[in-house]
């Protein structure tokens, strides 16, 4: 075997599928790369069973084979080597692999690339196609709300709903709630599942170019996979009944607050310096008289106080929030200007975009005492 590519391709292709290199391996072989030529392109696999990926770049190669390297060592490898271009040569009777680029030069063992548990493709009872910046945008808006807490796994994904020609990401932790939906021109199907979250921050760093390029969701009742000409992605699904959240979503408001996004972004992180060291990031809100006034204490720190005008129609109102949920959503908005649905100081608030109608945010109060 034998071939030369580009060395920031290969790094590339290494760095996207070493991210399901199995950390404690059931076995030996899943701690590596699979390399294999195919034509006049290289095609790198790796998988823990719960995750595999595969990735596809252009090679010149002289003869053609297959080797399966230890995915650590390779990576760290070929990431330091010098030089724009790289060569790789194995002799049949060999299992040292030869690693050659500028005046580097390194050796590596090889394990038996014929254990390597080759990945076969998803064949799904739902296949369908999004923009790749469609589908970031789905996933964008709403993976930030996941749970984290491996103990409730419901809750560490999101779930994508298809009903008809609509599609539907949610994602929770209790308390906050994204969802965003996109109507489509034909029908897709109809499913419901639980993607986990690990695989979706996969999928927003797959590469992509300034032109939107297709990529083809595959669905069954246990596994999802995302594929673009150069990278396959597959997972496993999370096991378990998504809850229903729309009777979550409050639906008329007594106060309606509009606001700069990016200056009332910048004030919550300032005022929550202060209060980021307690349990709860806890930032106080006052709406009243065309102004939010934020406020955060620590008795071991000190006080933050900043205001931010907005434009606030309906009775004046002082409610607490967990600061980071309120960052969070401020990072997946794009609008110049964050419209806020308010009714109670213990009820949820609503976040949303003037301009976008697809997404919502509901976030949970905190109680305090005042």
């Amino acid at each position: 075997m034998k071939f030369t590519c580009s060395k920031n391709d290969l790094n590339e292709a290494l760095r996207i599928v070493s991210k399901a290199i199995a950390t404690k391996p059931q076995t030996p072989i899943l701690s590596c790369i699979f390399i294999q030529t195919k034509g006049d392109e290289l095609e790198l696999q790796a998988t823990n069973y719960e995750l595999s990926f595969i990735c596809h770049i252009p090679a010149t190669i002289e003869e053609s084979g297959s080797i399966a390297l230890t995915g650590r060592y390779v990576l760290e490898v070929v990431t330091k080597m010098p030089g724009d271009t790289i060569t790789f040569s194995m002799m049949d009777d060999d299992k040292t692999i030869h690693i050659q680029s500028g005046q580097s030069k390194f050796t590596l063992l090889s394990m038996n690339a014929a254990e390597f548990p080759q990945i076969e493709h998803l064949a799904g009872n739902i296949q369908f196609t999004l923009k790749d910046n469609v589908l970031r945008e789905l996933i964008r808006k709403t993976i930030f709300a996941c749970a984290t807490d491996e103990g409730r796994p419901v809750f560490t994904g999101c779930a994508l709903t298809i009903e008809g020609n609509r599609v539907t990401m949610a994602a929770t932790n209790i308390h906050r709630l994204a969802v965003i939906s996109k109507v489509f021109n034909q029908e897709i199907g109809s499913i419901q599942i639980i993607i986990p979250a690990k695989i979706l921050a996969e999928v927003l760093h797959m590469p992509g170019g300034d032109i939107p390029t297709e990529v083809t969701l595959t669905c069954s009742y246990n596994q999802i996979s995302f594929s673009t000409p150069s990278v396959y992605m597959a997972s496993r699904l999370i096991e378990g009944q998504f809850p229903s959240f729309t009777n979550v979503i409050p639906h008329s408001f007594a106060t309606n607050v509009q606001v700069d996004r990016a200056a009332f972004a910048a004030a919550i992180d300032r005022v929550a310096l202060i209060s980021r060291a307690g349990d709860y990031n806890v930032v106080k809100l006052q709406f009243s008289n065309g102004n939010i006034h934020l406020h955060s204490r620590n008795p071991e720190i000190g006080d933050a106080d900043e205001d931010v005008p907005a434009e606030i129609d309906g009775p004046d109102l002082m409610i607490a929030f967990n600061a980071n949920y309120l960052i969070d959503v401020m990072k997946s908005m794009q609008g110049d200007v964050c419209r806020i649905g308010l009714n109670k100081e213990l009820s949820p608030a609503v976040l949303r975009e003037p301009d976008d109608e697809d997404f919502l945010y509901v976030v949970t109060p905190v109680r305090t005492a005042h």
